[in-house]
């Protein structure tokens, strides 16, 4: 899939991209302090959401409230939450010089909606073009984990989480899938991490939090602005 990348300033945008459980949270905000340590104003976003619009299209994603309408519906959703979540949060701060770090973007559409989805590549790639608008990724992390001990994780989180009363601890509406749709959506985040190794750093999410921190840091430190490598501007192929 071909992706034509807009310069939008001097900021940096980094996605984070896997399947279930393979802590991008965590990471994302051993990034952001270690960015903010040495001076970078970054902002942590995720998808879906991010923006008040966006947001309010999550809860009807994750809860499954979408799920009846079929999975073209659910990608036509992402997309909207998607454009909001660019033109209102995504864009402008890397137009103001800001390290913009993501928990999913476009390639998660890619794999839940296209490849386990079964929509066709051209309606993703439409979908894409419009919901981006040229603001792709100049850097993309994969943490790549077995789909069995991610779930393994995903499924203590819930059992562990401290909940106010009266709400429940539960799974969403990608977690409860079977676990070769998860295998399945690994195989497809490392195929799109092979075709695009200029943007794409797999990153093993099995080794220590720390481990995996130091292994973000080396890829993204010498994109950071200023630092003489800057953000890519050219299309990737």
């Amino acid at each position: 899939m071909r992706e034509t990348r807009v310069s939008v300033g001097n900021g940096l945008f980094v996605t984070f991209e896997g399947g279930e459980g393979a802590g991008k949270s965590t990471q994302i905000r051993l990034l952001a302090d270690a960015l903010r340590e040495r001076g970078y104003k970054v902002l942590t976003t995720r998808e879906p959401g991010g923006s008040p619009g966006a947001e309010a299209v999550r809860h009807v994603l994750l809860s499954g409230a979408a799920q009846d309408f079929g999975v073209r519906m659910e990608a036509m959703l992402f997309a909207a939450a998607r454009s909001d979540h660019v033109e209102q949060i995504i864009r402008p701060a890397i137009l103001g010089g800001t390290v913009v770090i993501c928990d999913r973007f476009m390639d998660s559409s890619r794999v839940y909606q296209g490849v386990t989805g079964n929509l066709e590549p051209s309606f993703i790639e439409a979908l894409e073009r419009v919901a981006v608008n040229g603001v792709v990724p100049d850097c993309t992390i994969v943490f790549d984990l077995p789909a069995a001990l991610g779930l393994e994780r995903v499924h203590r989180r819930a059992n562990t989480a401290m909940v106010p009363p009266g709400q429940e601890v539960g799974l969403d509406r990608f977690e409860r899938e079977e676990l070769e749709t998860h295998e399945k959506r690994r195989e497809a985040f490392l195929d799109i991490a092979a075709a695009d190794p200029k943007r794409c750093h797999v990153v093993d999410a099995a080794q220590s939090a720390s481990d995996i921190a130091a292994a973000v840091l080396s890829i993204v430190e010498p994109m950071l602005p200023g630092s003489g490598g800057g953000p890519r501007t050219e299309a990737a192929q």
